[in-house]
């Protein structure tokens, strides 16, 4: 039998290089028991996304506490990956995460790691299966600060401050920035509880950023829903609809 089939392929996310070094010297000493194989590190989510979508991983050991983007964030952004990692979280001690993994069976490793821990975690990965998206947005106490679009095989992260307007439309939402339109598979309701301090709704498919409002103005068929005012959005030409029912927020944001 090949054992090289065999090996786990393992990804060390930290953003500190003695964390990452202690990690690869543990799995070192745990390869001499298990077959498995380190097959890159990052030290921040933007670049451990770049290098997975490359080169797969069947576990990712992945810090909590990072700058820019948190393990947990980049961890809902590795869901969509063609087939997702098994993830096993690295932290300092945390009573909020550790609760929360442990209510949800899923795997931790408190720092300083110990060799016999990795070991159990690496072993168990093998049955594991990746943690589901829902249980990861429960798990985030503040908002993403990027939203991920798979596009072409590979994904992107759209910078949540960047986005003008959020629209439903079918089963897809449009991603609407400055340069261009993006389309993701999320609710949109779900959007608008995570989101709720930067975007506001104007109508029933529609989210928009409360800073990029730069007017209203009146418009539409009185016959038609659209009767009545128009939102005006920083950088856009385009004018959005205000429903009946959220026509309120022209005397709030004006």
């Amino acid at each position: 039998m090949n054992t090289v089939e065999l090996a786990l392929r393992v990804f060390i996310v930290d953003d500190e290089l003695p964390a990452r070094n202690r990690l690869r010297d543990l799995l070192s000493d745990c390869g001499e028991q298990l077959a498995l194989e380190v097959v890159g590190e990052a030290g921040n989510g933007q670049e451990a996304l770049d290098k997975l979508m490359v080169t797969p991983a069947d576990v990712v050991l992945l810090d909590i506490r990072m700058p820019q983007m948190d393990g947990i964030e980049l961890a809902q952004h590795l869901q969509k990956l063609p087939k997702p990692p098994v993830i096993v979280f690295t932290t300092a001690y945390d009573s909020y995460a550790i609760k929360a993994f442990e209510l949800h069976a899923i795997d931790y490793l408190l720092k300083p790691i110990r060799l016999g821990r990795l070991f159990d975690a690496l072993t168990r990965a093998r049955q594991a299966v990746p943690i589901q998206t829902e249980v990861l947005r429960e798990l985030l106490p503040e908002p993403r600060k990027n939203l991920s679009i798979h596009e072409r095989g590979k994904i992107h992260l759209v910078p949540i401050e960047q986005v003008l307007f959020l629209r439903a439309e079918l089963k897809y939402i449009t991603v609407r920035t400055a340069e261009r339109e993006y389309l993701i598979e999320e609710s949109l309701n779900a959007l608008e509880k995570e989101f709720a301090t930067r975007f506001v709704r104007i109508h029933r498919n529609c989210l928009v950023a409360k800073e990029a409002i730069e007017g209203f103005e009146k418009g539409g068929d009185d016959n038609a829903e659209s009767a009545g005012w128009m939102v005006k959005l920083k950088g856009l030409d385009e004018l959005l609809a205000i429903s009946r029912r959220q026509q309120h927020i022209v005397k709030e944001f004006s």
